[in-house]
C-alpha cells in the first residue's frame, strides 16, 4: 500500500506539472496575442516572464516526484531532503488550495487537496529513521536495550 501511494503521489506530481506548464504557455500567448500591458510593461517581457515561471514551477513539480517515485521503487522513506522537499510542496499545495477555490472554483481546491492529502500519506506511512535506515520495531519511540559497559 505504502508504494502503491508514493507512485501514485509520483505520477500525479507529474501529471500536474505538465498541467501547470500548459496552462502557463496559455496565459503567455494571450498576454502577447492581445497585447496587454501592466503599469506600462511589455507584453512579450510578461508573457516570457510568464512561460519562465510555469517552466521553473514544472521543473518543481517534476523534482518533487522524483521523491516519490525513489521512495516507491526502493520501498524506503525519503531521505531529510526529501522530506523537507515534500513537505515544502504539501505547503505550496495547501496555499493554492486556498486561492484556487476562489478564483477558479471548488473543483480545483478539491484536486489541490488531494494532492496534499497524497503527498502528507507519502510523508507518513513511513516511520521515523534515523540516517535512511529503517526504524527498528513497530514503534519508532521504542527505547532499545541497555548495553552493558565496556571491560577496561
Amino acid at each position: 500500500m505504502r508504494r502503491g501511494l508514493a507512485a501514485t503521489t509520483a505520477v500525479v506530481l507529474v501529471l500536474e506539472a505538465f498541467g501547470i506548464a500548459f496552462v502557463h504557455v496559455v496565459l503567455g500567448l494571450a498576454v502577447r496575442n492581445q497585447n496587454m500591458s501592466v503599469a506600462g510593461l511589455d507584453s512579450d517581457g510578461m508573457a516570457i516572464g510568464t512561460w519562465v515561471g510555469g517552466a521553473l514551477f514544472g521543473l518543481f513539480l517534476i523534482g518533487c516526484a522524483l521523491i516519490p517515485a525513489r521512495v516507491a521503487l526502493r520501498g524506503r522513506p525519503p531521505g531529510r531532503f526529501g522530506q523537507i522537499l515534500l513537505i515544502v510542496c504539501a505547503v505550496v499545495h495547501g496555499l493554492l488550495g486556498a486561492l484556487v477555490v476562489g478564483l477558479v472554483g471548488w473543483a480545483a481546491f478539491v484536486f489541490m487537496m488531494l494532492v496534499l492529502a497524497l503527498l502528507v500519506g507519502t510523508l507518513l506511512l513511513y516511520p521515523d529513521t534515523e540516517d535512511g535506515a529503517p526504524a527498528a520495531g513497530s514503534n519508532s519511540n521504542e527505547v532499545p536495550p541497555p548495553t552493558a559497559p565496556a571491560a577496561a
